[in-house]
C-alpha cells in the first residue's frame, strides 16, 4: 500500500502515517501500537509516534508494509 505527503509538506509523523493508510481507528490506538513495539520502520521496530517519515520511507505493521510517496 502507497500514501503519499500532503501537497507542500516534506514529512508526515508515523501515527498520522498510520491513520492515513486506515490500520488504526485514532491517535491514541496508533500510540498504544507503536509504544508496544508493533511497528517496524525501515525493517527495525520503532517506538516513536512522532518519528518524521519521508518520501521512500515504509513501515510495516500487523503485516502490511505502507510505503511514503
Amino acid at each position: 500500500m502507497d500514501i503519499s505527503i500532503r501537497e507542500g509538506e516534506e514529512f508526515i509523523k508515523l501515527g498520522q502515517a498510520m491513520k492515513k493508510a486506515g490500520l488504526v481507528g485514532s491517535g491514541l490506538d496508533a500510540k498504544i501500537i507503536i509504544q508496544d513495539g508493533l511497528v517496524k520502520v525501515n525493517g527495525e521496530t520503532d517506538t516513536r509516534r512522532g518519528r518524521k517519515l519521508f518520501p521512500g520511507d515504509s513501515f510495516e505493521y500487523d503485516g502490511k508494509v505502507v510505503n511514503i510517496k
